[in-house]
């Protein structure tokens, strides 16, 4: 399921914020809010969609999913000039673990969970503080079977 090992250069987001627990899911809320807003950036760069969480340090050492984290909804822009009112940027860098997610979203619990039971504890690699994302570009179709997205999971050496 491993797709590759990348280290991303920085890639510059604009979006909104909400905080949220695995026991509170807001996530269709805050796309709600998001999309229509999305002619408001500007300097987007392409189409693809990124949605990502951004947990506070340690968050999955002692994992509660009662524990609150932020979700963002977010487009991937050429520089933060011009950021919308209520919006807010975020940055993505580093040595991240790629997934391919296929398959309705909501079964995207089945991938999250062979990343963190099965391919972590035996990889050589260890989740490092920095944003979760996934990018939703043309092939993520939302609830339909036919349905794709990466999942990056940011990692660094044991």
């Amino acid at each position: 399921m491993l797709l590759r090992i990348e280290t991303l250069p920085e890639k510059k987001l604009i979006g909104m914020s909400m905080a949220m627990s695995f026991t509170d899911i807001k996530t269709p809320l805050l796309w709600r809010s998001f999309r229509p807003r999305l002619n408001e950036i500007k300097n987007s760069i392409g189409a693809d969609l990124y949605s990502a969480e951004v947990y506070p340090p340690g968050y999955y050492n002692a994992f509660n999913p009662a524990n609150p984290f932020a979700k963002w909804a977010a487009i991937e822009v050429s520089g933060f000039d011009n950021i919308p009112q209520e919006m807010q940027t975020l940055l993505f860098e580093g040595l991240y673990a790629v997934f391919l997610h296929k398959g309705p979203a909501s079964q995207g619990v089945n991938t999250y969970n062979y990343i963190f039971l099965n391919w972590l504890p035996t990889s050589g690699y260890v989740l490092d503080d920095r944003p979760h994302f996934a990018i939703m570009g043309p092939k993520y179709l939302n609830e339909d079977p036919a349905s794709e997205e990466e999942i990056w999971i940011p990692v660094k050496a044991r």
